[in-house]
């Protein structure tokens, strides 16, 4: 008896760009929350280190 792996690509695909999408608005919510311009490095490298300087 064979053994049979069956996938949905689609919903897949669609899990995945759900999760990133998620991902987006959180830090889209920390960024709003918070009222800084600059909540980490990632945000302004530049800027944050002119500020620590």
């Amino acid at each position: 008896m064979p053994i049979r792996i069956f996938n949905n690509i689609p919903s897949l695909n669609a899990q995945r760009i759900l999760g990133i999408n998620n991902d987006r608005l959180s830090q889209s919510v920390e960024r709003i929350a918070s009222g800084i311009r600059i909540n980490r490095g990632a945000d302004d490298a530049a800027g944050l280190a002119i500020s620590e300087a």
